[in-house]
């Protein structure tokens, strides 16, 4: 490819450098160096998890056989089931009893020979590539990095881009022309990180993302339209997302919540469901990564993690109204309506009525294992960090206050 490098301007974020056009045909967005930090740090912590899950699995199935050499055998039946979930990877699962809202199936994804097969991520709205490269050259041990665009001058500059930055770039990423719903529902769990960060709302994107990851894969979304969140434009917000969102102090919170609750219905869609480990709002941003399972049986509780929300109009009370319940008796559970109402005609601090809002994932948005893990990593390597001191404050701030942030 011959070009004129004196026509580019060559921006370096991390490893990664990209050139750019002085017309600036390509749409860059240096602020979202937080957005692409946290990502990187997320996505080390996924891998290293992953790996120990993956291994943990295996030691289970060698103690369970007998033998550390045969790997293949099936299991018994008595406590769970190893299957093939694809040509991806394996999957362990519960018995058919249903599971309780913090049982969540382990799943692990690679050869079912025992091999895990490094992680491949797609970049879904890709532009210059950058988010793409950065993923490449310094995240260790990730696999293929597959960049998406429907801007034929953004493939061209991503190529370009991915040239620029060497052997490694041009072994790990490519990129391609394509709708990514369209591409991201003829690739149906093949991937085991899906990145989602659109210009605006990604309730369009959704429900082809949720089916394109994989079992126990990681799915990494943005929303930028704030002022729809946040109570702006409340029937736009319900048309996108499926919940009607209140104006509060605590807005930004409840747009994560807002996102959470959409996600999980498009999952719910397929008999999946989501577990979220970090959640976070920045700049102009809402951001959330989440694990995608399977489990019909699991699925089943996702009423008893959505709530309406009944706000008072004259004061900062609020008040949760889970959808469902459950009613245990002996080795059965039912699955039964929430009992309503839970606040009467008027506020019982001030008189006032109420505003309904929602509904939105009221369990937790974080995993403290998780945080604790990115923090430690992200202080591990400040280096390799731009926007260290803001992604640092960010998971400090939420390390601290996580035991604050359950609603239920």
């Amino acid at each position: 490819m011959s070009m004129d490098l004196n026509d580019y301007t060559i921006i370096k974020e991390g490893e990664a450098e990209i050139l750019m056009h002085a017309k600036n045909e390509v749409f860059f967005n240096k602020t979202q160096v937080n957005n692409r930090d946290m990502s990187i740090a997320v996505l080390r912590t996924f891998i290293s998890k992953r790996k120990q899950e993956h291994e943990a699995l295996l030691s289970k199935r060698n103690k369970k056989n007998g033998s550390s050499s045969d790997v293949e055998d099936k299991p018994n039946d008595c406590d769970i089931n190893i299957e093939k979930s694809n040509d991806q990877g394996l999957e362990e699962k519960p018995n058919e009893d249903p599971c309780t809202a913090s049982e969540e199936p382990v799943k692990i994804e690679g050869k079912v020979r025992g091999k895990l097969k490094p992680p491949r991520v797609l970049e879904a709205l890709s532009a210059s590539g950058l988010r793409a490269l950065r993923y490449a050259r310094e995240v260790e041990g990730i696999g293929q990095v597959v960049a998406l665009d429907n801007d034929k001058g953004a493939v061209e500059a991503c190529q370009r881009n991915i040239k620029f930055n060497g052997s490694v770039a041009c072994s790990k990423v490519e990129s391609h022309l394509a709708d990514a719903r369209v591409y991201m529902l003829t690739h149906p769990k093949e991937f085991d990180v899906v990145d989602l960060d659109p210009y605006g709302s990604p309730s369009v994107f959704l429900d082809s993302a949720v089916q394109s990851v994989v079992d126990g894969g990681m799915l990494m979304c943005t929303a930028t339209d704030m002022a729809v969140l946040c109570g702006g434009n409340g029937e736009v917000c319900y048309s996108k997302y499926g919940s009607y969102p209140l104006r509060g102090k605590y807005c930004h919170e409840m747009a994560l919540r807002i996102l959470l609750a959409c996600i999980e219905s498009h999952a719910n869609r397929y008999k999946r469901y989501i577990v979220p480990v970090l959640s976070v709002q920045m700049d102009f941003y809402v951001r959330v990564f989440v694990r995608v399972y399977t489990s019909a049986s699991a699925m089943k509780n996702t009423p008893l993690k959505l709530s309406y929300v009944y706000q008072c109009i004259g004061c900062d009370s609020f008040h949760l109204q889970p959808i469902g319940r459950t009613v245990s008796k002996n080795t059965s559970v039912r699955y039964l309506p929430g009992f309503a109402p839970v606040v009467p005609q008027e506020c019982s601090d001030c008189g006032k009525k109420f505003n309904m809002g929602g509904p939105i994932w009221s369990a937790p948005i974080h995993d403290q294992d998780w945080v604790t893990s990115i923090l430690a990593d992200v202080k591990s390597m400040k280096n390799c960090y731009p926007a260290y001191e803001r992604i640092s404050a960010v998971l400090t701030t939420i390390s601290e206050d996580i035991k604050f942030l359950e609603l239920m």
